[in-house]
């Protein structure tokens, strides 16, 4: 089975063949090429379920990256911006101070007494030398008599005595004796005659008196507080300025003053005094202004923003002064540029400067931007350089030059 013989002509010996086929049934061998080809079909089904799961699991991988990709891309921040253009800017120093009369006195009384009288109401105005309180001088009334007859009786004497002593009756010594007696009566009257004035209490100055809590019938001591009198027209300003300052400000200089109590008001005075001290620890120096005040609007001890125009007109270029951010390396601000594509977003762009005076809510750029920029004026601690921007100016920063503070 499955070995042939040797043909003729050949030579002699065995020749061993497999033929593997020839001795397998034609329906097993039809069942393993089924078997075979069953198989090929199933790994290639098994190869194509296996790609189409690659690639949807590279599908789905691809399709999370770009979503992460697509969050970490940068909104644009909501800014809002403001154009830096040129102003005329009057060369200002500004400072706080209080008024203080030109004459204020706490009226009191330099004796002890009891008040008989008071000649004045409270908040009327007061004369230089009008009464205002009486105080009870009886006992030292009549002691100012019984002085002024002492005294009269010493003039006698000394008169009768210096008749003698011309008719040599009596000696030099004697008449020495009339002269000092006499001058020491006269002086006592003298000094009881003050005492008994100094028990009217009068007004030293012109003035507005204040409101007094003292009754007739009160025991008063010396030193002991009646009233206040206060001279208001005009009316001192004082305020204190940095020595930086010192060579820009001077005597007879236009002083403006403004007061709470009279919003929207100004006051004009000139300067009349500069002290030439200079504190040492805060190293400012003091300044005194004169203003007219002749409807007694202004009080002392009010508080007020002075401001005095120094120097000529100058023209800056000015920001808020918001647009600016202050570091030790220097002031920033964030510069708006346009965007590349039509339909993209302008971004910031960090820019230095170097700052000029400021005024109110506006800075001065001396260097770094030109007129016609546009910078951001709110919203810099969201963005850094190059971040998008998205302008939104319905709500603007305050960029007054002379703001008034609200208080709420």
């Amino acid at each position: 089975m499955g070995l042939d013989a040797p043909s003729e002509g050949k030579q002699p010996g065995f020749l061993l063949k497999w033929r593997p086929f020839e001795s397998v049934p034609v329906g097993l061998l039809r069942r393993g090429v089924f078997v075979k080809r069953t198989m090929r079909w199933r790994l290639a089904i098994v190869l194509v379920l296996m790609g189409a799961l690659v690639a949807a699991l590279v599908g789905w991988k691809v399709h999370v990256i770009r979503k992460v990709m697509a969050a970490s891309v940068p909104m644009p921040q909501t800014v809002s911006t403001a154009t830096a253009a040129y102003s005329e800017w009057q060369p200002q120093v500004r400072a706080v101070g209080s008024l203080r009369a030109i004459h204020g006195v706490e009226v009191t009384t330099e004796v002890a007494g009891l008040v008989r009288k008071l000649d004045f109401k409270s908040g009327a105005s007061a004369r230089a030398g009008q009464t205002l309180v009486q105080l009870n001088a009886d006992p030292d009334v009549a002691q100012l008599k019984a002085l002024m007859a002492e005294a009269n009786l010493a003039a006698l004497t000394y008169h009768r005595d210096l008749i003698q002593y011309q008719a040599q009756a009596i000696g030099r010594a004697q008449l020495d004796t009339d002269i000092a007696n006499l001058k020491s009566t006269r002086e006592q009257e003298a000094a009881q005659a003050a005492l008994v004035a100094k028990k009217t209490i009068r007004a030293p100055f012109n003035g507005l008196l204040g409101i007094t809590t003292v009754n007739p019938g009160q025991y008063l001591n010396p030193g002991d507080a009646i009233v206040t009198l206060q001279s208001l027209d005009p009316i001192f300003v004082d305020f204190r300025l940095p020595q930086d300052d010192l060579s820009r400000v001077r005597v007879g200089q236009i002083v403006h003053v403004a007061a709470d109590a009279f919003p929207g008001e100004t006051f004009e005075g000139r300067i009349t005094s500069i002290d030439p001290l200079v504190d040492a620890s805060t190293r400012n120096f003091e300044a005194e202004a004169t203003i007219r005040n002749p409807e007694r609007r202004l009080f002392p001890g009010m508080f007020v923003r002075t401001t005095i125009d120094v120097g000529a007109e100058q023209r800056y270029l000015t920001l808020p002064q918001t647009a600016v951010t202050y570091n030790p390396y220097g002031e920033t601000v964030y510069r708006v540029r346009s965007p590349k594509e039509p339909a993209g977003h302008p971004t910031a762009q960090l820019t230095f400067v170097t700052l000029g005076p400021s005024r109110g809510d506006q800075v001065a750029i001396v260097k770094g931007l030109e007129a016609g920029d546009v910078v951001v004026t709110g919203g810099q601690m969201k963005i850094k350089n190059g971040t998008q921007l998205a302008i939104n100016n319905s709500v603007l920063p305050s960029d007054d030059p002379d703001p008034t503070p609200q208080e709420h």
